[in-house]
């Protein structure tokens, strides 16, 4: 990395009070030494400010909202002390922004938040935070280390410092603050979504990156480069037993204090060693508490003085979007009981005016005490002087501001190959297929060859990742088939990209590579973990093997996952997670020197159990019949190990429910799509949460139910006949008894013409596109309630049970005229909540 200069202030000995703690309690014997005290010109630098502050000041201190809810005015007007640019929130609500619009827009808000004001006190910097969590992703032209997952198989901190490290130079170039970062779930059942976001399911493993990653972000604590201008503010999150809810998102952690500290506060303890200043509340409960409520872990353990008991953490903590508004009690526009407890910034995208006006009644009527106020406001000024944001300046003004160049630069794609090298898991190699001699005809096939958003995952320019990106949305980065090609042709060898697998000239060897989907968060839930693609990969593989090519596949991945079939169908198979922009690091291990000699090593250990069937293995357990290959596992080339044949059926007591999610909380299943279309035009393929029919007569948008865009709100403007599909990746059978299709929604606006809700029929391959089936819902629509509830269609309203048989669509709604709705989860279930009377026969 290029040396710049440092900026000069405050001196920099455990400067925000993050590193300290009190003295009341000794630490543990086992506990690393830390800093025992604040430096006295830091606590007089604070008091001062916040002696010269008013209440409106210090109020928003407190809230945090997101760039696409306020202007550059709305900044001048309120000077919110934090700001937030979530997954889907690009400078102007361009996703693909340029890294110029981004520096531009800190410069924006930085000049509105520091322009003189008018009661003439002085202006408190603000903070812009993005959820960089793989590099920083959100930005075209950055670099994509692997997540998480793929890092915890390294088992390599000081790989993780160097990635940090490059991550924080990288976010520095954009002009933003603050990341929303490094996880430290340590999660117990891989069907939860943001299993890639973990280290590992040990606590251990967790442990041994965290600090490491919080120094390789901020810097190491006590030098001159804490906190530097080519550092940023990191996060721990998110606490605490996020990663303990049963694969949930936003669910319960049941445990004992003692395991909860024992297992899921491991990652804590090194990164408040490490000097992490923020730390971000968890979306769950533990035990039945909302952590956003928590007064006992947020404020007794997390804060006090450190030793056996409390963690001694004396930063900011932060919550996470909406969450506030999950505790009991609360609105996201009100929650006097989260600050309580200890919850010192209220992230709140969009409900920002309503929660600031609630906010300043409840300090003022004393359920928030004027004192508690005052203790969340020095905690975020010390974190912002220890950011040394009061000497900073204009973020186009610091050394790093607007030098493109580090974005994946030599240095940093290098660094992120090398990851990806060691983050590869081997876990068969019958006949030391592996490693392949470069110079052959290679053949490379599957969905995730030549598919940079889908080795990237989620988190990865948008929030979900994936859906409408290309590879020219990555103009730095590198395929893994581009990386095969260059070994092989360099080499002097052929290399051939087909996606099906299909070929004229007989390859030597195919590499197929497949897996699943991005997705992020709770959209990433599944209720099991066996892996599902209609077995397109597991035929090819099959069709390949038939004719006497040896095959390696490259499973891509955010979680262990059952393939038992595939990986029968394969001589070779590697778990390669999600490794991020550089592709060729995967050809570095596939492939031998031109001479026949190990080139690189798969060095990648598991570091989540491995399943043996649909539900995941019982950790801690041994010899567990549900472990395929256990924690810790991974051959190397040299290693002559014999796997399978595998059983390719559940195990006993392993039956996955008869329920159908069609459209759920979590998006929609792997593979499905969203279509919207207007009479007289072509379908328009809908890849996320937004979009629009043609002429715009239908709009559709994510909106919050209890989570994050876990809903959708289609607007239909009347005039002309449209429709939303929902089409399955294969044929369903919907024939079975009492099965309904089950809607939950809300009736923003009336409808003003007839509503009709069905299914489409797979027709002939030969003959044009069946009609839907489809019967008249208006009346279920048209009570006024405005509230959220479960409607229930019976499909035995729609067609007899044969006709049912073979559904490729198996959601339809279509109306002429105006209706605002809002759905959050369709399903095929028995029937329940309001249930439609069929009418007289079928339509």
């Amino acid at each position: 990395m290029r040396k710049v200069t440092l900026v000069r202030r405050l001196p920099l000995l455990a400067l925000c009070g993050i590193l300290t703690v009190g003295s009341a309690a000794a630490p543990s014997p086992n506990a690393p030494a830390i800093a025992q005290s604040v430096p006295s010109d830091i606590d007089a630098r604070v008091e001062a400010i916040l002696a010269g502050m008013s209440l409106d000041q210090k109020l928003a201190q407190v809230v945090m909202p997101d760039t696409s809810s306020f202007s550059a005015a709305d900044m001048a007007q309120y000077r919110f002390g934090s700001y937030l640019s979530g997954g889907n929130s690009g400078p102007g609500g361009e996703e693909r922004a340029p890294p110029a619009r981004w520096l531009a827009l800190a410069d924006a808000n930085w000049d509105a938040a520091m322009a003189p004001r008018a009661d003439g006190r002085t202006p408190i910097p603000t903070i812009w935070a993005i959820d960089a969590l793989h590099g920083h992703n959100n930005i075209v032209g950055a670099t994509l280390f692997p997540h998480n997952i793929g890092l915890g198989a390294t088992r390599d901190p000081e790989l993780v410092r160097a990635i940090g490290a490059a991550t924080a130079a990288e976010i520095a170039v954009t002009g933003i603050d603050w990341t929303f970062a490094p996880t430290l779930a340590v999660v117990r059942d891989p069907r939860w979504g943001r299993t890639y976001e973990s280290y590992s399911e040990r606590p251990d493993v967790v442990a041994s990156m965290a600090g490491a990653m919080v120094e390789g972000l901020q810097g190491t604590p006590g030098t001159l480069d804490f906190l530097g201008p080519d550092k940023v503010i990191a996060t721990a999150k998110h606490f605490l037993g996020d990663g303990g809810t049963g694969g949930k998102d936003q669910g319960n952690t049941v445990a004992s204090e003692a395991d909860l500290r024992r297992i899921h506060a491991a990652g804590y303890v090194p990164a408040i060693t490490a000097g992490v200043q923020t730390v971000m509340a968890s979306f769950s409960s533990v035990n039945g508490v909302k952590q956003h409520g928590d007064k006992v872990h947020l404020t007794g353990y997390l804060r006090g003085p450190f030793g056996e008991t409390v963690l001694g953490f004396k930063g900011l903590v932060v919550g996470d979007w909406n969450g506030h508004g999950q505790v009991p009690g609360c609105s996201v526009e009100s929650c006097a009981e989260s600050f309580n407890a200890g919850l010192d910034i209220f992230m709140v995208p969009d409900a920002w005016k309503g929660l600031l006006a609630s906010t300043t009644a409840q300090v003022k009527s004393g359920e928030i005490s004027m004192a508690r106020l005052d203790e969340a406001v020095r905690r975020i000024l010390r974190v912002k002087l220890a950011a040394g944001l009061f000497e900073k300046g204009r973020p186009s003004s610091r050394p790093l501001a607007g030098k493109v160049e580090l974005l994946a630069s030599a240095e940093h794609r290098a660094l992120a190959r090398r990851a990806v090298r060691e983050s590869l898991v081997l876990l068969k190699n019958n006949g030391n297929l592996l490693p392949l001699k470069p110079a052959q005809r290679v053949l490379v096939a599957g969905d995730g060859a030549d598919n940079i958003a889908m080795q990237a995952g989620g988190w990865t320019i948008t929030w979900q990742g994936g859906g409408d990106l290309t590879k020219a949305d990555f103009p730095k980065a590198q395929s893994i088939y581009d990386g095969i090609a260059d070994a092989v042709r360099t080499a002097g060898g052929s290399a051939m990209l087909s996606k099906d697998g299909s070929f004229t000239a007989k390859p030597d060897v195919a590499i197929v590579v497949f897996g699943e989907k991005p997705y992020a968060e709770f959209m990433g839930d599944v209720d099991t973990l066996e892996f599902h693609d209609d077995y397109k990969s597991y035929k090819t593989m099959q069709r390949l093997r038939a004719a006497g090519v040896p095959v390696v596949a490259v499973f891509l991945s955010g979680r262990p996952m059952w393939v038992n079939p595939e990986i029968n169908a394969a001589d070779a198979f590697v778990a390669a997670f999600l490794p991020g922009s550089e592709g060729g690091g995967v050809a570095d291990v596939l492939f031998a020197k031109p001479d026949g000699g190990i080139a690189h090593d798969f060095r990648g250990t598991l570091s989540f159990s491995w399943p043996n069937g649909p539900m995941p293995a019982k950790l801690d357990t041994p010899r567990d019949p549900g472990t395929l290959f256990p924690f810790g596992y991974g051959l190397r080339l040299a290693d002559h190990t014999l796997v399978g044949p595998l059983r390719e059926t559940a195990p006993a007591g392993q039956v996955v429910s008869s329920r159908i999610a069609v459209l759920g909380r979590t998006g929609l299943p792997a593979g499905w799509g969203m279509t919207l279309a207007e009479a007289g035009s072509a379908l328009v393929p809908i890849s996320s949460n937004a979009g629009q029919s043609p002429s715009g007569v239908l709009v559709l948008r994510g909106i919050d139910r209890e989570r994050q865009e876990d809903a959708r709100l289609a607007i239909w403007r009347g005039g002309v006949s449209a429709r939303v599909m929902v089409s399955a990746s294969r044929t369903l059978d919907l024939s079975a008894p009492g099965q309904a299709l089950l809607i939950d929604l809300r009736v923003v606006a009336k409808p003003t013409g007839r509503v009709m809700i069905g299914v489409k029929p797979a027709g002939p391959a030969t003959a044009k596109p069946a009609d839907p089936l489809m019967v008249d819902v208006t009346a279920l629509l048209a009570d006024g309630s405005i509230s959220w509830r479960t409607v229930a269609i019976p499909l035995r309203c729609l067609a007899p049970r044969a006709t049912l048989r073979g559904v490729d669509a198996p959601f339809v709604i279509e109306t002429a005229g105006r209706l605002s709705l809002a759905v959050s989860d369709i399903r095929i279930a028995p029937a329940s909540g309001r249930v439609l009377q069929c009418p007289a026969k079928p339509r």
